[in-house]
């Protein structure tokens, strides 16, 4: 018998965490307001006790390993616009990809998104001259004080069952007429079509374009894709 670990476990290293929180939420155990409150209050403090920026976003490694990751979803945002961050955590994509952009001639005003108080605040004191663009809330009850050209989402960041209306909520709500919807960045397995892209597809939804990057780990790719409003 084989001890590699289980696909799911190796791509995500909250899966235990998530299968947990959803398996008592379709026992009935817990409501969906108590899902959100569990995985922020432990990604909150894992957040927090990091000493890297990268790391204070839910990124192991070094800086190089975050760049190579993250810089990715740079791919997606094709002109100049605003750029909605959701799931924040201390701002460091939203400065990244104003970097990032720059370099590429492109210019991208950031704002953030984040569930945790805590993180949103250590946001605001990172980023001094855009607190006012980094905001308190649940993505699912959140109204957002305009609309934007450009929103970075993880699916990941709902139940299981809530990911479909996370998509239709943040493009009926939350994107510009002419704006696009960022999934990424995620892992989706080397071989085989992609199941994420898949899914959302069966939701009746056209997915625009999509971009990967080889993964440390030869059988996964870093993958972003794109919904066109």
């Amino acid at each position: 018998m084989s001890n590699e670990k289980p696909v799911a476990v190796a791509r995500d290293k909250a899966y235990w965490l998530t299968a947990r929180l959803e398996a008592a939420l379709a026992a009935g155990d817990i409501d969906e307001a108590e899902w959100h409150r569990q995985g922020s209050q432990v990604i909150t403090s894992a957040y927090l006790a990091a000493d890297t920026p990268w790391g204070q976003s839910g990124k192991s490694g070094d800086e190089n390993s975050w760049s190579y990751a993250r810089s990715l979803i740079c791919d997606a945002v094709h002109r100049d616009g605003t750029f909605l961050d959701v799931g924040c955590a201390n701002g460091y994509l939203m400065e990244c990809m104003k970097k990032w952009k720059a370099e590429r001639g492109l210019c991208i005003e950031p704002h953030g998104l984040d569930i945790s108080p805590e993180l949103a605040d250590l946001a605001r004191s990172r980023l001094v001259g855009w607190a006012d663009r980094i905001y308190t809330g649940n993505v699912m009850t959140w109204s957002p004080p305009q609309r934007f050209d450009f929103v970075r989402t993880g699916l990941e960041y709902v139940p299981a069952r809530r990911r479909r209306d996370l998509v239709h909520r943040i493009i009926d709500e939350f994107v510009s007429d002419s704006g696009r919807l960022i999934v990424g960045t995620y892992y989706g397995v080397c071989s085989g079509p992609d199941a994420l892209e898949q899914e959302i597809s069966s939701w009746g939804f056209d997915v625009a374009g999509h971009t990967s990057r080889p993964h440390g780990d030869d059988r996964f790719s870093y993958r972003v894709l794109w919904i066109d409003a």
